[in-house]
C-alpha cells in the first residue's frame, strides 16, 4: 500500500484537531439527579418541618453540579418526571429551596416549566 505526501500531513492535521478539540460535555444524568435527591424522597412525600441534612446536602451537590443551562433544564426535567410519580407535599416541595439554602425558581412539581426554572446556589450560601 502506498501512501502520498499528501495525506501524511492531512492526517497529522486531523490527529491534531481531535487531540486538541475540547470534548463536548455530557448533560447531566438524570440518574445523578435522582441519586442527590433520593434522601428528600420520603421527606417531600411524607414529613413535617426542616428537611434532613442529606437530603439538604444531595439538593447542595445538584445545585453545583447544574453548571450550564442543558445540565439546569436536564435537572428539571428529571425532577418533573418524578414529581409526577412521587406526588411530593407541595408546601414541602415550595419550602425545600429555602431550607436547604439553595435557590431553585421553580417548585418540585409536576407542572414546573423547565424552560424558565434554574437551579443555584444562592449567592452568599455554599
Amino acid at each position: 500500500m502506498k501512501y502520498s505526501s499528501v495525506s501524511v500531513p492531512a492526517m497529522t492535521a486531523l490527529m491534531l484537531l481531535l487531540i486538541l478539540a475540547p470534548a463536548a460535555e455530557a448533560v447531566i444524568a438524570c440518574s445523578d439527579v435522582i441519586k442527590d435527591l433520593r434522601p428528600c424522597v420520603n421527606y417531600l412525600v411524607n414529613g413535617n418541618g426542616m428537611p434532613p441534612a442529606a437530603c439538604c446536602a444531595g439538593a447542595t451537590n445538584l445545585a453545583s453540579a447544574t453548571s450550564t443551562s442543558a445540565d439546569k433544564k436536564a435537572a428539571c426535567d428529571c425532577i418533573k418526571n418524578a414529581a409526577k410519580k412521587l406526588n411530593p407535599n407541595p408546601q414541602l416541595a415550595k419550602d425545600l429551596p429555602g431550607n436547604c439554602k439553595i435557590s431553585l425558581p421553580f417548585t418540585v412539581s409536576p407542572n414546573v416549566d423547565c424552560s424558565k426554572g434554574w437551579l443555584k446556589l444562592k449567592e452568599g450560601h455554599a
